[in-house]
Parts: structure tokens; sequence; C-alpha cells
């Protein structure tokens, strides 16, 4: 059964999602964002304890079953002090080192909702002021947030209502180029999640019947180890993870073709899926690359790391800069959609 992707639907799709903020433990607002989009098409759902969100299209086959995540959940950070002189000091939410937001624009949000812009800097910003303002070390001491307030001490920043404990997300800057490429913040995994809803609804709309009943959850956890290690039904026996490709030095993805991993730091993934995959990226004319990231962890390892009986595997789209200022081309969505599409009709192993 063929299937063209509308990748720049798929693009403007993935803009609309980066645009709201969704650091891990707040995620309510994007996770409302889908609830209204999936109940205007008459698509079921459920929510689960955690907030993630889960969509289950039936299958001619109903006794085994498949489940697929993306994690809507991305990087971010929390007020970790407030200093006399009206900064702001972080902790760190998910895998990244501060370098890689040095100089972003932020919005931190009060318990109350109340939204305030700022701008992460290093202490030692100014070379006109500090000698070591290239040297000093990048971590959780020198760099802080300069609200756009008038602020000046600890008691008037905490008169705004911001306290200890308020998420700091950061702007995620999007532009698609040309149709062609896409860079922004939060590509991880936001672009895997457009892809499953752009099929979630292709598939409903078109009254597609399954192989296999097959649930899709978009989790809200993953950047901090657990979005999709629960909520997976007994009957699922196979478990895909669509995340990312990771690019670099020694690695053989990037960002025109759908990356498939064979093994990241929590260990090989299935073999017998993997080559599932592989065959169906020939069979349909897919560009894929086969990779390994070694420093790396999915839900799909999560799920099998917390003791589920289930065939796990994992592809993304290649994505340049991971947990920076991340770009991917409109190639490796459609071959990421194409693969997605291809392995949800086939039949689950033997």
């Amino acid at each position: 059964m063929s299937y063209e992707p509308n990748t720049t639907q798929t693009m403007q799709k993935i803009k609309e999602l980066t645009s709201i903020p969704s650091p891990t433990g707040n995620t309510g607002q994007i996770i409302e964002k889908l609830v209204r989009d999936l109940e205007a098409s008459n698509i079921p759902y459920k929510l689960n304890n955690k907030g993630g969100l889960i969509v289950t299209l039936p299958g001619k086959d109903d006794s085994n079953h498949r489940m697929l995540t993306a994690h809507v959940d991305t990087l971010g950070a929390m007020v970790k002090e407030i200093k006399a002189d009206g900064r702001l000091l972080l902790t760190l939410i998910g895998g990244y080192r501060f370098n890689a937001i040095e100089g972003e624009y932020c919005t931190i949000e009060t318990s109350e909702g109340d939204l305030y812009s700022g701008t992460i800097l290093m202490h030692q910003t100014s070379v006109h002021v500090y000698k070591d303002a290239g040297t000093a070390e990048r971590n959780d001491k020198n760099m802080e947030v300069r609200l756009d307030v008038k602020a000046l001490d600890a008691d008037k920043v905490r008169a705004l209502g911001i306290e200890v404990g308020d998420f700091v997300s950061f702007d995620p800057r999007v532009q698609i180029i040309n149709d062609e490429y896409i860079k922004s913040r939060h590509l991880d995994d936001k672009a895997s999640v457009a892809i499953l809803l752009q099929l979630i609804n292709h598939i409903h709309e078109n009254k597609l019947e399954l192989p296999h009943t097959t649930h899709f959850l978009i989790s809200n956890n993953e950047e901090i180890g657990y979005g999709g290690n629960s909520n997976i039904p007994t009957s699922t026996v196979e478990y895909l993870a669509v995340d990312m490709g990771a690019l670099g030095d020694g690695q053989t993805s990037d960002e025109y073709t759908v990356s498939i991993c064979a093994k990241d730091g929590s260990g090989p993934y299935h073999l017998g899926l993997r080559k599932h995959l592989v065959e169906l990226a020939k069979k349909n004319n897919i560009d894929y690359k086969v990779d390994i990231y070694p420093f790396y962890a999915s839900d799909a390892s999560a799920a099998i790391n917390s003791g589920n009986d289930i065939v796990h595997g994992l592809i993304g789209p290649g994505i340049d800069a991971s947990h920076a200022y991340e770009r991917t081309h409109r190639d490796s969505l459609y071959h990421t959609e194409k693969l997605v599409y291809a392995y949800l009709f086939s039949n689950i192993l033997k």
C-alpha cells in the first residue's frame, strides 16, 4: 500500500509544535493542544496518569499489538536560586550542557502562570570587565538568567511571583528555510511527534485497516528517562520508538535519510526488528542509514529496562546538533514518515 507524505504539511506541524513550550515536567499546554486537535478530528484518545497521550487504532489482528512512541517533552530548566542582585541560577532538565544555551532567550513561568522573559548569560559575559569571559567554566554557578524587568534584588523578583522551582523554557527560534530545512530547538522529538500525528490522521480519515491493533503513545517524560516504560498493554509484541538520529564524527546518519538504530547506550536493539525495518526501507525505496549512538537512550530502551517483554526498535530523522540548536532536511522527514507507514502496514515478526 503506497503512501506519499505531505512533507510541507509535516514541517508546518513541527513548527507549530516547537512553538509551544513543553519542558519535561510542564507539558500540559502542548498535550492540551494535541487533545483539541484529536477531538476536532473525532479520534479517540486517553491520558495516562503521567500526563501522556495514547491513541489506539484498531487492527485486523487484535491479539498481537504494536506500540509506537514519540515524546513531546523537551529540554528545559528550573529556577534553582534567586541571587541577591535579582538574577536567577538554574538547574537543568535533560541531558545537555550549559554551553548549548548560552545567550539563549528564555521564558520563566511562575506557579500562577505569569510569564517573564529573560536571557541566559555567563555572569562574566562582558569582555570589558571580566578577563576570563572566554575561559570561565560554563556551569550552574556562572550561568544565570538576566530578567527583562526592573527587579534589582531578590525581594523584588519574588514580588513578581518568581520562585525556586519555576519552569524555564528556551526560545525555539524555529525557521523553515526554502521549504527544505527546518531548524529549531526541540526537533528532538517534536519532529517525530508531528510524523506520528500525520499518520494517525491519515489512517483515521481514510478508514484504513491496520494489520495489528496499534497504540501510539505521545510520552512526556522521555528526556529524564521514563516516558514510555508504562501503559504498555500486555498484548503488545513490538514497540518502536520514533525519535531521532544523532549526527557527528563517526556516525553514518545524516539530515537526508531515516536513521535505524542498531545500538545505543542501553545496548543493542532487537536484531530481527532492525532487519525488518531495513527490508521495508529497501522494498519501498526509502533512503536509510543504520547507526549506533554511544550516548543515547530512548523510550523503547526505557521500556525494556523496566522489564517489559517486547521486541524493541528505534528510528528517526537525522537531527544535526542534537540537544542544541537543531536542524534537519525535508528528505529525512519524508523517508522517516514513509518508513513508519510501511512498518504500520507490515506484519508483526513471528
